[in-house]
């Protein structure tokens, strides 16, 4: 895959899945922009440019305040003119039963985890319809399809990330903008790894190709859909989970 001369937006970029995905892209050539609450970010963003001899930025603040995504989008005009790629990777959840998760904590994962692809869509697009080009891929979840006990706000954020991608999709195809979301199932990040080994167990055992999946799984299937390959798709979900989703 080629991503000579583009630009590449990576929410929650800073570390786990969405700084692998950022690896991914910069290895075939794109700039790389990492937006994250973490100070982190910067320090990332120039390991990603001495790695993979690409400009990259590291931008901190918060994906789901709309003031924070407009001065992101003022550094990517002013830093690089332009924006190729926004991966809507920014996530967190709070886990617990319904009844006992408070409004909260709900809309506090509600606001990271699917507001945060609105306000920075929709900047997105705004940007790719001068260039009447773009491709747009939102992280998604197993469990915005089929659910999971003791994460409702996950669940349902996940959930509505999915129909905001089709929605989105059906609106700017006409500008060659494709968006496209990718699912993933139990994939080993910091956030997983502090799971109860009785609850890391019965994962495994809905899993019929009996392992975990990656960080650089979920980046594979983020590049195609970045790339050439994918242009005629748009509006999908592409489940990433060793086949999670059969049992």
């Amino acid at each position: 895959m080629d991503f000579k001369d583009k630009v590449a937006l990576v929410t929650g970029g800073s570390r786990g899945i969405g700084r692998a995905i950022a690896e991914r892209l910069a290895k075939d050539g794109a700039a790389i922009v990492l937006a994250d609450v973490a100070d982190s970010v910067k320090t990332t963003a120039s390991e990603i440019a001495k790695q993979y001899n690409v400009k990259a930025v590291g931008v901190t603040g918060s994906v789901a305040n709309e003031q924070d995504v407009k001065n992101l989008f003022k550094i990517i005009s002013d830093e690089f003119g332009q924006l190729d790629i926004c991966v809507n990777n920014a996530g967190i959840s709070i886990n617990s039963l319904t009844m006992r998760t408070s409004a909260d904590d709900f809309d506090k994962v509600i606001n990271v985890n699917l507001r945060s692809v609105f306000l920075v869509g929709k900047e997105a697009q705004l940007i790719m319809m001068k260039k009447k080009y773009g491709r747009i891929i939102n992280i998604s979840s197993i469990v915005g399809i089929r659910g999971n006990a003791g994460q409702p706000g996950y669940s349902a954020s996940k959930a509505g990330v999915i129909g905001l991608t089709k929605t989105m999709a059906a609106e700017v195809a006409k500008r060659n903008i494709t968006v496209n979301a990718v699912a993933p199932g139990f994939i080993e990040t910091s956030m997983t790894k502090e799971l109860d080994d009785k609850v890391k167990e019965r994962y495994m055992e809905m899993i019929p190709l009996g392992k975990y999946g990656e960080v650089a799984d979920v980046a594979e299937a983020v590049a195609f859909f970045a790339s050439d390959r994918a242009k005629y798709i748009t509006g999908q979900v592409l489940v990433v989970d060793g086949g999670m989703m059969l049992t």
